[in-house]
Parts: C-alpha cells; sequence; structure tokens
C-alpha cells in the first residue's frame, strides 16, 4: 500500500471533528508532507516506537500508540495466561499526550486480560526499569522521547528482565504490531471500568521508596567522609527528575542545595530550554545563572525522563566548565573504585561495561584496579544486558556507561539512571572537597596518571526519508572505500560491526584505530535523524589532544560530508 491510500484510508475513517483528521485535511495536496506521514509506519526497534507527534503512521498519536499497545499484547498473550498475570508496567513523562497514551497503552492490555499497572502522575525511567523485576511482571512500557526536542514522543518498551526490549523479542512484537489494524484490530477497556475489575492498578508512595531504597544503598562512603555543605544546583529540565532527585539529596544529606525554580515544574514545551537534553552545555544557562548567585560548586541536570544525566563543575576563575559524558565517567570509575578499595569491598572479580564508541581511558582506570572493562553496543539495553552474563560467569557488576551521559550503577536498575548517577557524582565532589580538591582537579590527576585524553562528538542531522538515505549512503561510501589516514595520522586498524565483533554482535558501527593509539567511530543513531561521529586523541599533554582531536574531526567530518 503506498502513502496516499494510506493517506486516504485515514481521511476517511477519522470521524468528522476528530483532530487528527482535520489535521490530514489541512495537509491535502501537499505531496511531501502526506509521503513524509505516510510514506513509513514507525518502526518498533530495540528502544519501541519513537517519532513526532501528530497525524500519520510515521508519527505517534493515538492510533499509532493504541496499536503498538495492541501488537505488544498479542505477544504476551502468546506466552500464555502466567504472562497475563504478571503484567505491564506503564509510566510517562511530562510531554504532551504521554499521559493521555499512557492510559490509553493501561486500557489496550485489559482489554486484552492482561494486567496493568500504572502511576498517579509522571515517573523516571529508571524507576520503570526498577519496578518490572521487583514486582515480577512481564513487560514495561514508558511514554517517552527522552532528551528528543517537544515536538516527539516515544513508546519505550521493556521485557521481564528489566532490560529494553533485546532484538529477537522487538521484532517478535513489531510482527503482532504489523497484523494489526489501526482501526479494527485495536481492543481496549474503558480506564476506570478497568480499575474497577482489577485489571489496572494504580501504584503507590511504597514503590517510590523502593526505588530511592536501591539508590541509597549505592552510597560508597558515610556522611564523616564527605562534606555535605558543599552548594549544589539541580534542574530537573521541566522533567520527572524534580520528586526522586530532591527526595535522594535530602536523604544523602545534602542541605545545601538549590533547584533551579523556572524548571522544577512540569513544561511538555520545555520552554525554559528549548532542547532538553543535559548533554548540550546550553540546557544549563539557568542553572548556571543561579549557581553563579548561590555559589555552587556543582550543577546538575537530568533530561525529561531521567534517565541521561550531566554535569557542570566549577572553575577557579569562576565559571562552569561542562564535563562530557566520557569525562562524568572517569569521576564515576575512579571514585566508585577508589572507595569501594578503601572500604574493602572492591571484588576480586569485578566488572564494568561500556559501550564500543565510548572512551577507552576508563578501560585503564578499571584495570589499575584489577577490575575488567567490557564492551557492548550502544543504549543500555546493551549494556545492562550484559549482567545476566558476566554474573553466569561469577563476575561482579560494579558499573556500566556510556558518553551519551548515561550510567548505570546498580545491577537491578538496568538502564541508565540519572537520580542514582546524580547521588554518585554529588557523594564524590563532596568527598574531595573535604580532601581539599574539586574536581576539576581530580579530572587533571587522571589525565596525568591514565593518559592525556580528548574526547569530542558530532552529529550531522539529516531528517526525513531523504535523510535517512543520504546517512545509508554515507555509511555504504566509508565502506566502499575506508580512509587510510586521518588528519596525516595512518588508520592502523578498522572494525565493522555489521557482521559481529567477537562477543559483540552485529550493527551498523564502524571503528577506527589510529597508529598513534587515537581512534574514531561513525554510527548512525537508533532513535533520533542523525549520524554521529565519536573522536578519542591521545597526546603528550591534554592540549596536545584538543588540537589533534579537532583536526581529526574536521577530516572525518568533511570527508562524510562530501557524500551526496
Amino acid at each position: 500500500m503506498d502513502y496516499k491510500e494510506r493517506y486516504r484510508i485515514w481521511t476517511e475513517k477519522l470521524p468528522a471533528g476528530d483532530p487528527l483528521r482535520a489535521e490530514l485535511l489541512a495537509i491535502a495536496g501537499n505531496e511531501n508532507e502526506i509521503r513524509e506521514r505516510f510514506g513509513k509506519e514507525l518502526t518498533f526497534g530495540t528502544a519501541g516506537l519513537r517519532g513526532k507527534t501528530g497525524a500519520g503512521t510515521n508519527r505517534m498519536n493515538r492510533l499509532t500508540v493504541g496499536r503498538a499497545a495492541q501488537g505488544l499484547s498479542d505477544y504476551i498473550s502468546e506466552r500464555g495466561d502466567e504472562a497475563k498475570r504478571k503484567g505491564v508496567i506503564i509510566a510517562h513523562d511530562p510531554r504532551h499526550f504521554s499521559e493521555e497514551f499512557s492510559r490509553l497503552a493501561a486500557e489496550v492490555f485489559a482489554a486484552n486480560g492482561i494486567r496493568a499497572y500504572v502511576f498517579d502522575g509522571m515517573r523516571p525511567t529508571p524507576e520503570l526499569a526498577f519496578l518490572i523485576r521487583r514486582l515480577g511482571t512481564v513487560s514495561g512500557v514508558n511514554i517517552t522521547a527522552s532528551h528528543n526536542p517537544k515536538e516527539y514522543n516515544g513508546f519505550k518498551a521493556y521485557w521481564e528482565d528489566g532490560c529494553q526490549v533485546s532484538s529477537g523479542v522487538a521484532d517478535g512484537i513489531m510482527a503482532k504490531i504489523e497484523a494489526a489494524d489501526y482501526f479494527e484490530g485495536v481492543r481496549a477497556l474503558d480506564f476506570e471500568n478497568a480499575k474497577a475489575r482489577g485489571l489496572i492498578t494504580v501504584l503507590g508512595a511504597e514503590c517510590d521508596k523502593a526505588y530511592l531504597d536501591e539508590i541509597a544503598s549505592l552510597a560508597v562512603r558515610g556522611d564523616d567522609s564527605l562534606d555535605l555543605a558543599m552548594p549544589i544546583v539541580y534542574t530537573p529540565l521541566n522533567g520527572a527528575g524534580a520528586k526522586p532527585f530532591a527526595a535522594m539529596m535530602e536523604r544523602r544529606g545534602f542541605a545545601n542545595w538549590k533547584m533551579v525554580p523556572e524548571q522544577a515544574a512540569p513544561d511538555p514545551d520545555f520552554s525554559t530550554v528549548g532542547y532538553p537534553n543535559p548533554e548540550d552545555p546550553k540546557a544549563f544557562a539557568l542553572a548556571e545563572k543561579l549557581g553563579k548567585t548561590f555559589g555552587a560548586e556543582l550543577i546538575m541536570a537530568t533530561d525529561p525522563d531521567a534517565d541521561r544525566f550531566a554535569a557542570e563543575i566549577l572553575k577557579e576563575d569562576g565559571s562552569y566548565l561542562p564535563l562530557n559524558g566520557n569525562q562524568t565517567g572517569y569521576l564515576l570509575v575512579k571514585y566508585i573504585l577508589e572507595g569501594r578499595k578503601e572500604a574493602g569491598t572492591l571484588p576480586e572479580n569485578g566488572a564494568m561495561v561500556k559501550s564500543v564508541v565510548t572512551s577507552t581511558l576508563s578501560t585503564r582506570i578499571a584495570a589499575s584496579y584489577g577490575v575488567k572493562m567490557f564492551e557492548a553496543l550502544t543504549g543500555f539495553k546493551n549494556i545492562c544486558g550484559r549482567i545476566p552474563e558476566l554474573e553466569e560467569k561469577g563476575l561482579t557488576y560494579l558499573f556500566g556507561y556510556e558518553e551519551s551521559v548515561g550510567y548505570a550503577a546498580s545491577p537491578n536498575i538496568r538502564d541508565k539512571d540519572g537520580i542514582s548517577a546524580g547521588m554518585l557524582l554529588a557523594e564524590a565532589a563532596a568527598y574531595y572537597r573535604k580532601k581539599g580538591k574539586t574536581l576539576e582537579r581530580v579530572l587533571e590527576e587522571i589525565y596525568e596518571d591514565y593518559g592525556a585524553f580528548a574526547e569530542g562528538q558530532r552529529s550531522v542531522v539529516l531528517e526525513g526519508l531523504e535523510g535517512a538515505a543520504r546517512i545509508e549512503r554515507m555509511m555504504e561510501s566509508l565502506r566502499k572505500e575506508p580512509p587510510a589516514a586521518a588528519a596525516g595520522i595512518r588508520v592502523e586498524r578498522i572494525v565493522d560491526y555489521s557482521d559481529g565483533h567477537r562477543d559483540i554482535p552485529p550493527s551498523n558501527v564502524l571503528r577506527y584505530f589510529l597508529a598513534d593509539g587515537s581512534w574514531f567511530a561513525v554510527r548512525p543513531s537508533g532513535t533520533e535523524p542523525k549520524i554521529k561521529l565519536y573522536f578519542y586523541s591521545c597526546g603528550a599533554d591534554r592540549r596536545e589532544a584538543l588540537l589533534k582531536n579537532e583536526k581529526t574531526a574536521e577530516a572525518v567530518t568533511a570527508r562524510l560530508m562530501s557524500v551526496e
């Protein structure tokens, strides 16, 4: 069926007065817009569905969400009555339609005889991931688009292991979704009726407490080792992190901290920040303003569903230094291992996990403490997905992270968690402050002890169907004519993950190792319309490494952009 036929069916079957129908009638005759909305269907991948909200098969709306929930219901139903009794937990963030989509999903699960657990308001993604295993549900869904712009929403799916669904499960669910008709194939039971029948349960404060208890158990050092009076600023960027982060800070004993007031309440338009990604230093504008007034030495932020976490630290000149995801990772790896070694709780068989596009400097840090760093494909489905395998080998999982500001410190919270990352970095800063050190100085010491590395990332955004096609051509060009050098440094080895590599499954990732120990990687994003580039250069000192990294980035980016 082509996009014109899909458009015709939707405009005919949507009832008069329906906002979705009005939206479609408004684009009548706009061939490009119709093709963009109906030229394909949202793909259910390992992160579920994600796309712009609006009418169309390539948009997030009540029809695409209802169909996704029906497909997941059919997949669960095939696993028998026990799976249906275990049920599904559903959470949501503050975005447009998030609450409505979460209620709709619960109604669809209930109509299919599957028990649904919902919350009385928005909750962080990591809390959902934690509760799946604690409550023993078969699946979980969070209605969120994480850090994407306000136009986006998503249907993020988890399985009974507490991780985002694996590729095999995702493929099975997708087959069921494709078999369901948008209009006649979705069953739904009225929300209040389903509650009265015991098919929908609203989770209470005990679940929030259990999640915070798990985070508290990750503390590395006791209060007497910390300067808990250190001034701190935090922003939830108008997302789900506000309440749990505040509860965590109070419980951990931090009394001298402030939350950015303009960004404390939910705002689906993210009007104070625009792009609610803490990885982007521009998201810290209001936090920096408050920090300078308050004298904050550490500024922390989480994204709208509170799984991503980033920080800035006060420099001697009074400005703030944004930490990239690798640098925060270095600090946390060092602090956790150093603290556990001093406390005598560092296991002999410790293991950590990082993504294949994350700096190898953390591998050196881990090795110095006798801990092995494993690699995984990007995404915490893959990073936390290694936890069962490590445990089967008799290894003790200590930490996992990736450069895109995601950190997982608990084997029981199998996704990135901005709340626990915030606790650990605040604890680290308070510990070193009591020792007379700043986090900036600790970071300098890491480079001095383990090697002067520079970390960098670039993204080329190419939206729409033509953008996706150009990204494919870029990757094809790199494979057909691989670069022999970058910024004058010879490429010594290339790893193409398209057929898998060692214990890493297949993925569209290319990694280039240079003769001087530097390396870079290229991969299309799995959730956004962009191709991502990662650069890691080493030098005699940090300045030399940064200059080398910039030259490599310029050369590789120019090569990519030459592909039409």
